[in-house]
């Protein structure tokens, strides 16, 4: 049986919160950011290892507490400059353990809310794929493109088809190697896939799934961690 790998992205400074300290590490809910992330993962009993991707001078991570945490849980300083960069490393670091056809699982630190059952449900809809997928959600708004100069409707774009990406994103270890491999720049790791010809597939995520960005996301998440009764009392 192929193994699943787990990659939590945490090596980015995350600078438009505008907080000194890196987002990943914000205090949400009585926890750092990413621990939601890692413990909802680390749950999932079919995810073998979880690998925490962080810069290679991250001085965060020892100050706090992780003993909470399955045995699962790794720490790997690997982190790039950008995102392709970091999970390109990730899979260098593990590829002395991983084969082609092993998955390897990707999520944002910055997404706390993600619901082990909403990754369990993920891996149950996309683990037969030759290819993989991700979470994402059909967009409800419409869509309006800006003349850049005046920021004036240019256009009103159809949604019709149309996807917010989110993640997890779930790929085979060869097909997410090759892809990043061509293309490290993109912005996330479907895309990467898309540039060697495949084409992932897409699963239904969930709106409560969100990416902590601006201050003010902060209040939605621990609202969220607290409707779901994950937050510290």
């Amino acid at each position: 049986m192929p193994k699943v790998f787990a990659f939590v992205l945490a090596a980015g400074q995350g600078t438009r919160i505008g907080d000194p300290v890196p987002k990943q590490y914000i205090a949400l809910a009585g926890k750092p950011m990413m621990f939601h992330s890692i413990e909802a993962i680390g749950a999932v009993s079919r995810v073998d290892h979880l690998f925490v991707v962080l810069a290679p001078l991250d001085r965060h991570w020892a100050a706090h507490d992780w003993s909470a945490l399955p045995d699962k849980v790794e720490a790997a300083f690997v982190g790039g400059a950008h995102r392709g960069e970091s999970v390109l490393n990730a899979l260098k670091h593990i590829e002395s353990r991983a084969s082609k056809d092993d998955w390897v699982l990707v999520h944002d630190a910055a997404r706390p809310c993600i619901a082990s059952e909403l990754v369990e449900q993920f891996l149950d809809e996309i683990g037969d794929d030759p290819v993989g997928g991700l979470l994402a959600m059909p967009l409800a708004d419409t869509l309006k493109r800006a003349e850049p100069d005046t920021q004036r409707v240019e256009e009103t774009v159809p949604r019709t088809g149309l996807w917010r990406a989110q993640t997890p994103q779930l790929f085979r270890y060869g097909i997410l190697r090759k892809g990043l491999e061509r293309k490290i720049t993109a912005t996330d790791e479907a895309e990467a896939v898309e540039s060697i010809g495949q084409a992932p597939r897409l699963a239904e995520g969930e709106n409560s799934n969100i990416k902590v960005t601006f201050s003010e996301d902060l209040a939605i998440a621990e609202m969220i961690l607290r409707h779901k009764g994950r937050a510290k009392t």
